[in-house]
C-alpha cells in the first residue's frame, strides 16, 4: 500500500513524532479557551451552540471509531438543502445554528 505519492504511509511512531506536539497544543487552546469561558462573567447567554458544537466535538474525537474528522465537520455543516429567502448578512458561524 502507498499514499498518493507514491511513498509507503507512515507508521504510528511515526506519525506520533511528527504530530503529537501540535496535536498536543491545540488540545491546550481548546481546553484553554473553555476555562477562559468558565472564569467570564456571566451575561444573558450563558451556552452558545457554537460552543455546544466545540463540545459534541470533543466526544466525537474521544471515540473510537473511524472517520473523527469528517464526522466533525459534518456535525458541523448546516443539515438543511433549502436555500434560504434572505441571508442574515452575518459572517460564518463555524457551526450551524440548532433547528
Amino acid at each position: 500500500m502507498t499514499t498518493p505519492t507514491g511513498k509507503p504511509p507512515l507508521d504510528r511512531k511515526t506519525l506520533i513524532d511528527l504530530g503529537f506536539i501540535e496535536a498536543r497544543a491545540k488540545v491546550l487552546d481548546v481546553a484553554a479557551f473553555l476555562d477562559r469561558l468558565d472564569r467570564a462573567p456571566a451575561t444573558n447567554v450563558m451556552t452558545d451552540f457554537r460552543v455546544d458544537a466545540i463540545r459534541a466535538a470533543l466526544v466525537i474525537a474521544l471515540d473510537a471509531s473511524p472517520a473523527r474528522a469528517e464526522r466533525i465537520l459534518n456535525s458541523w455543516s448546516d443539515p438543511s438543502t433549502q436555500p434560504v429567502a434572505h441571508a442574515d448578512g452575518k459572517a460564518a458561524r463555524g457551526a450551524h445554528l440548532p433547528r
